[in-house]
């Protein structure tokens, strides 16, 4: 750790998750706080902090003993960690480089190996729960890392996580996440075709769900996304849109074929997001997959 005591901290990617958890970390860490993002506006999420803004990722890995990273996917986090303009493509190079975003497995232990031929600890802690629980520090974390790596990032993953999980070795962070996400797009469309028969058999949709929350019936599904979405059919832009759903969708299908599981219910709720993507509600909030079962909208056929 640079031989001090507290790491120097860099962060890069503010965006809708990222900016809320760097300011977690800047607000409540007792050394540096280095952020990075392409976009300029992306800095207000750090405004009234300690965060320091850097022009690039090599001036970040000059400085910072442990990076994390809040990207749009796979294809951006080894770019950033392994790029020509990367992280490790200088003289000096981070210790430890610990991903927050939501990557194909595959891809999290590609990067973990070559990382470690220059080495670079790796970490895949993907992040669950809505942006209000990143503002509030209250994110599930998912990890994947040898236990002594974890040890390590845990009280800095704690600055941004009420509930931190080792799962097991590089890459079960993202097992975990996948299997998570797709549980709750498959229980939203679930969700979705039932309050839309409740209230064609008479039952408004409020008692509806108010019933069912005293119930077996009751999941975080129905008391956040129900309640507060698709009760007021309210579904606002630049959210998590069903083209992310699908994009993560896609990975848990990917993972899928890599180790022989049919998964019916998966590709079922696949095809409801094309449908929602496809219909009105491209980069709005993905819920809105309730228009689809009320408009009894067709759905495309299953891939082959």
């Amino acid at each position: 750790m640079a031989e001090q005591s507290v790491p120097v901290i860099g962060f890069v990617g503010l965006g809708v998750m990222g900016g809320p958890m760097c300011r977690n970390m800047a607000l409540k860490h007792a050394g540096e706080v280095l952020a990075f993002d392409t976009s300029a506006s992306a800095f207000q999420a750090v405004e009234g902090t300690k965060a320091r803004r850097v022009a690039s990722l090599a001036d970040l890995a000059a400085q910072a003993d442990i990076v994390f990273l809040s990207l749009p996917g796979g294809p951006a986090v080894e770019a950033v960690c392994l790029g020509e303009q990367g992280l490790t493509a200088g003289g000096r190079r981070p210790q430890v480089i610990v991903d927050l975003s939501t990557t194909t497995v595959a891809s999290a232990r590609s990067v973990a190996q070559r990382l470690e031929t220059l080495d670079v600890q790796f970490a895949d802690a993907p992040v669950a729960r809505t942006r209000e629980a990143a503002q509030r520090g209250e994110l599930s974390i998912m990890v994947g890392a040898r236990a002594a790596l974890f040890a390590r990032i845990e009280p800095l993953l704690r600055y941004i996580g009420s509930d931190v999980t080792l799962c097991g070795e590089v890459g079960c962070g993202q097992v975990v996440k996948l299997i998570n996400n797709a549980l709750v797009f498959e229980n939203t469309v679930a969700l979705a075709e039932m309050m839309v028969l409740g209230e064609r058999a008479g039952v408004q949709p409020q008692t509806l769900l108010e019933a069912v929350s005293k119930g077996s019936g009751d999941s975080f599904v129905l008391r956040n996304h129900g309640r507060k979405a698709m009760l007021p059919r309210s579904f606002p832009d630049k959210s998590f849109s069903p083209e992310y759903v699908l994009k993560d969708i896609s990975y848990v299908l990917e993972l899928a074929g890599q180790t022989g599981v049919s998964v019916h219910v998966t590709e079922l709720a696949q095809r409801y997001y094309a449908a929602t993507a496809a219909n009105g509600y491209s980069g709005r909030y993905f819920p809105a997959v309730i228009e689809m079962v009320d408009r009894n909208q067709g759905l495309p056929p299953a891939k082959a």
